[in-house]
């Protein structure tokens, strides 16, 4: 197989990642990012089949190790599914997980062998495909606010149907749309956004003066964070000020420099003008998004409520992998409501042993981070240029990932194949970038 393909498949699935609305009913649910990344193992196992044998990095080793005890525990799982049903959000589940993992130990495998350049270039794929995203949600929304669909207008040719912008109600006769861009649901957009916002931030923070990328940076961040108070998603504004508390630990006095306060004050004042336009309008809406006693907010705390009598006899293993949702229907008997937390999701549908296994999991995530952090004080003790790319980088997939698991207690998106390539992205730091400490 052509190197040159197996790169742009790589390449093309971590700018797609993100578009949920692009999906195809054949034999099941398939994604463009679904089949993206299954093409892109395909082309790289085969490529490593014709090469001559060279061992894989100790940190793949693990993440298939991982991927091997995960799918003894869902296995385990299997055998309390008692519904067809039941067995067919199994089998779903259970393909996502498998493309997902492969993805992201692949993609891990592959970006030890390329240049640390390529690296880069990869992050910046998966932050393009969002920002996209997040464009794509700003002219939704001013389609919408005309009276035009545009998700008809462009997905429809290509899907038969697309999933419209999100109509959240109406204020004194004026609509109230929040925007999902190319995702399912608009607080999907939300989180999915703190990944730009979070890994970019600290790299913006520390680009030398007239770099080439501050003016872009400093026009892209504002913009997705104007996309991400546009989605009207708590879950995603929970993240980002999670993440930002994150990034406050070694930037805090960066944060009220000029690099941060010019464009943050150039946002307020186009916050500013819109309101002005429609105060009540928008207070209403505000205040609606604040009511913790409404029944939308209700919802992701009573999710919680259902842990204990769903593993009555299940404890163990769970009640099945992508289960959650037809269990909810047996218990409520609402079909329109997904989990609304990960955590009570995968504690329900993996059981206690899945759960720890899962914390296992992000533990190990994080002291690979930790020793990211380490590989950038002991670049910056050589003196080394790289080392003030690294440490930002390294403080930023942090937060990323902090600001993502904490959107998710209340929201599920981290099964989703962009939390698996923003851990894949993590776990690839060191490997990639310990080249300059010991090179090949």
């Amino acid at each position: 197989m052509s190197s040159r393909l197996t790169a742009a498949l790589f390449l093309a699935t971590l700018f797609c990642l993100s578009f949920e609305k692009i999906q195809w009913e054949l034999a099941g649910t398939i994604g463009l990012s679904g089949i993206l990344a299954a093409l892109f193992v395909l082309t790289f196992g085969a490529n490593r089949l014709s090469a001559a044998p060279r061992g894989v990095p100790r940190t793949v080793a693990i993440v298939l190790l991982f991927g091997l005890l995960f799918l003894v525990v869902y296995l385990g799982g299997f055998f309390n599914i008692e519904t067809e049903q039941a067995a067919g959000q199994f089998a779903k589940g259970l393909a996502r997980f498998a493309i997902t993992f492969a993805f992201a130990a692949a993609g891990i495998a592959y970006l030890a062998r390329r240049p640390t350049g390529f690296y880069w270039i990869a992050l910046g794929v998966l932050c393009a495909g969002i920002a996209f995203n997040a464009v794509y949600g700003i002219a939704q929304l001013a389609f919408a606010e005309s009276g035009r669909n545009l998700d008809q207008t462009v997905l429809g040719p290509l899907l038969g149907e697309a999933r419209p912008i999100n109509f959240y109600g109406a204020v004194e006769g004026a609509d109230v749309y929040r925007p999902n861009a190319l995702t399912n649901d608009p607080n999907h957009l939300g989180i999915v956004l703190l990944l730009p916002l979070l890994i970019l931030t600290p790299l913006y923070l520390r680009l030398e003066r007239g770099h080439r990328l501050k003016l872009p940076l400093a026009v892209l961040l504002p913009l997705l964070l104007l996309v991400e108070l546009a989605t009207l998603s708590r879950s995603g504004l929970l993240g980002l000020a999670v993440g930002t508390l994150i990034l406050l630990v070694p930037y805090r006095r960066r944060f009220v420099s000029a690099a941060v306060l010019g464009p943050l004050g150039g946002l307020a004042l186009v916050l500013a003008w819109v309101v002005s336009r429609r105060v009540e309008f928008f207070e209403t809406v505000v205040r609606s998004r604040l009511d913790t006693e409404a029944d939308s907010t209700a919802v992701h705390f009573d999710v919680y409520e259902l842990i204990g009598p769903a593993l009555d006899g299940h404890a163990l293993f769970g009640l099945g992998l992508n289960t959650f949702s037809v269990y909810y229907e047996a218990v409520t008997g609402l079909t329109n409501w997904g989990p609304h937390s990960f955590y009570a999701a995968l504690v329900i549908e993996t059981g206690i042993v899945g759960a720890a296994l899962f914390g296992l999991f992000l533990l190990w995530v994080f002291r690979r981070l930790q020793a990211g952090h380490r590989l950038g004080r002991a670049l910056a003790a050589m003196r080394d240029p790289v080392a003030a790319r690294v440490r930002p980088l390294a403080w930023g997939l942090t937060a990323a990932i902090v600001g993502v698991m904490a959107a998710n207690a209340f929201y599920l998106t981290m099964q989703q194949s962009y939390f698996y390539a923003l851990t894949m992205l993590a776990l690839a730091l060191p490997v990639v970038f310990g080249r300059r400490l010991v090179p090949d």
